[in-house]
């Protein structure tokens, strides 16, 4: 026989209802696995960029596997910096853990949207002289990585350019003005063409529309040689500066060895493919609670030559085998 149920029994069903129901959401909560850390990276080209693939192979060998253990999420300013502060705002729109960017520019547009978010920057020439760091050793603020000191440079390209072409006398140097470190390029090419008896001609290209005006300056100086300073005018703009070299056969060195790749004569610089394999650490020690702050601003590692040797046959150049033993890459 089934007792009526009373008004006390009611009662206690509906709290036992009322507190399974309380209980349920929270064990649900509390068997939902912990959010992936999010990294955002901004390519200054495309998804093809190289740079990236080697940030990946990077982050993997730490054990980052991306939709696994990590998100990844990727923008491409695709040759047009101008566009990276509005990539980094849909990144910091995205609560990124980590951004990962490239060189001086998008290092500083990134820093205007956010001085909380930690910022690894890749490529930039001298964080100290832009402003982006206080020293190499206390970075201070949310912003560490890896400089390139490209600048420093100009007098060792010069010097190559000169053992590819023993009888260069007279070399145009391509320079960005507004570029903050640029002074310092132009001091260590000076110093490096009084040296080896080479004169200067300084030409200021403020963007890549004047290119052609810059190039055209140089049949009247007949100049024997092209230096281009590293800046994101440049580097961006490399098959069009080898074409312009081409057009008028001057043999041509530039920071990084896509230049060679697209055609120009030599290239030499900080190995980007490993500096940005290399900020995977920085992302890995700041997901394990280290500050940007307090690490410290690491230098190149590795150099690249590249030579190209049909440039050179193009030219009528023969470049001495010492040249061309030295180089980590040769195309033919």
């Amino acid at each position: 026989m089934t007792l009526p149920a009373t008004p006390v029994s009611r009662r206690a069903a509906l709290a036992f209802l009322v507190a399974l129901g309380t209980l349920l959401p929270s064990a649900a909560i509390a068997q939902q696995p912990p959010r992936a850390p999010r990294i955002g990276v901004i390519g200054e080209r495309s998804a093809s960029d190289p740079f990236l693939a080697a940030f990946r192979r990077g982050m993997s060998k730490l054990g980052y596997v991306d939709g696994r253990n990590i998100t990844i999420e990727y923008r491409y300013a695709q040759g047009a910096l101008d566009q990276v502060p509005r990539l980094t705002a849909e990144l910091i729109d995205l609560k990124v853990d980590v951004l990962v960017v490239g060189g001086t520019v998008s290092t500083q547009s990134a820093m205007k949207f956010s001085r909380s978010v930690p910022i690894v920057f890749t490529t930039v020439g001298d964080p100290v002289t832009s402003g982006i760091v206080a020293s190499l050793a206390r970075p201070g603020g949310n912003v560490t990585g890896l400089a390139t000191f490209s600048f420093e440079l100009g007098g060792k390209q010069l010097e190559l350019l000169k053992a590819a072409v023993p009888k260069l006398s007279r070399v145009s140097v391509l320079y960005n003005p507004l570029n903050a470190a640029a002074k310092a390029g132009i001091d260590t090419t000076k110093a490096a063409g009084g040296t080896l008896g080479i004169e200067l001609q300084l030409l200021e290209v403020r963007q890549p529309e004047s290119l052609a005006g810059a190039f055209a300056t140089l049949t009247p100086w007949r100049a024997g040689g092209l230096l281009v300073l590293a800046d994101p005018v440049f580097g961006n703009q490399l098959l069009r500066l080898a074409k312009l070299a081409a057009a008028q056969r001057l043999p041509a060195i530039y920071l990084r060895s896509e230049f060679a790749e697209a055609g120009g004569l030599l290239a030499y610089g900080p190995s980007f493919s490993d500096n940005y394999r290399r900020a995977a650490a920085y992302v890995d020690k700041i997901l394990k609670g280290a500050k940007p702050a307090d690490l410290p601003v690491e230098q190149p590692a590795k150099f690249d030559l590249a030579v190209n040797l049909k440039t050179a046959r193009d030219f009528g150049l023969t470049i001495p085998q010492e040249l061309v033993g030295r180089a980590d890459q040769i195309i033919q």
